[in-house]
């Protein structure tokens, strides 16, 4: 692709002093990024709800519930709950960002473009972009399946963080992030130190570190400052969603910022849901990237 940054990505390189020429971003699906996602349990998906609102989740199976016909589509197999706003809104032709991670060797390739077909547990993505990431900032951890209870416990919706909502913020090292802007949904990961997405009354404060200098996300926020957030709670299988209007900071000396913050954003908060116990798997441990011990944390500064 000759130049694949929106409008929006480009203002946020400039504003960054990034000056991106060469990128790996592609029309199709190298061979390596097919037979990643074939291998993947879980799949992170992203797209856009009734009022415009990026929407966030995961589909989860055994490894092949993701198949590659060719290299402009990925075939999802999984079963799809009615109470999560994200899968209730999807829809042949509909926008959709999808990333792959593999938390055992901290691989992750992404792809953004539209549905194609769908029935009651397929989802076919037609692919406009695929393009892999950097492992900074990723954690290694090693899952282990479990039996998921039946009947699932419902949604439970929140305006607010609630008290464990707030607990698994603090000592989170992991989010995803959707975002989108006028050419298509995205989803991304964020990592760093535990609690390093710091919650303060109904305010998120974000860091954004050293990356690939593509500004996808950041590009997104500028064209729509909506966003969502998908928190996993690795030891219990909570999975926690959150809505808000982020803002972003380009000069990280207004205050005290975590080491290695090169800009920082705040989302506040304006809905919440979670699942408790949805995920099928676990993880016992983790194993922090170099990059992501290279960072700090936050200061009591911060929250004056």
């Amino acid at each position: 692709m000759n130049n694949p940054f929106h409008a929006g990505e480009r203002q946020a390189q400039a504003l960054a002093g990034f000056d991106v020429v060469a990128h790996g971003i592609r029309e199709a699906m190298p061979e390596q990024h097919q037979l990643f996602f074939t291998a993947l349990p879980y799949l992170f998906i992203s797209t856009l709800d009734e009022d415009g609102w990026p929407v966030a989740t995961l589909l989860c199976g055994p490894a092949g519930f993701i198949r590659v016909p060719d290299d402009g589509h990925l075939r999802v197999n999984a079963p799809r709950r009615a109470d999560d706003p994200a899968l209730a809104v999807l829809q042949t032709g509909k926008q959709i960002g999808a990333l792959g991670i593999d938390f055992s060797n901290r691989r992750r390739n992404r792809v953004n473009g539209r549905i194609g077909r769908m029935d009651k547990n397929r989802i076919e993505i037609v692919v406009d972009q695929s393009f892999g990431n950097c492992p900074q900032y990723i954690q290694i951890r090693k899952l282990t399946d479990v039996p998921v209870s039946r009947p699932l416990a419902p949604r439970e919706d929140m305006t607010m963080p609630d008290d464990d909502a707030r607990a698994l913020i603090a000592r989170a090292d992991t989010f995803f992030i959707a975002s989108h802007a006028p050419d298509g949904a995205d989803v991304s990961h964020r990592g760093g130190q535990p609690g390093f997405a710091h919650l303060v009354g109904n305010r998120l404060w974000i860091p954004d570190y050293r990356g690939n200098k593509y500004m996808n996300t950041l590009g997104n926020l500028l064209a729509e400052p909506r966003a969502a957030l998908l928190f996993i709670d690795f030891d219990n299988g909570d999975v926690l969603h959150i809505q808000g209007t982020t803002q972003i900071h380009w000069q990280p000396d207004e205050i005290s910022v975590p080491a290695g913050t090169e800009r920082y954003w705040t989302l506040d908060i304006t809905r919440l849901w979670r699942f408790r116990s949805a995920l099928p798997w676990r993880a016992d441990a983790v194993e922090y990237s170099s990059a992501t011990l290279s960072t700090g944390h936050w200061q009591r500064e911060s929250e004056s």
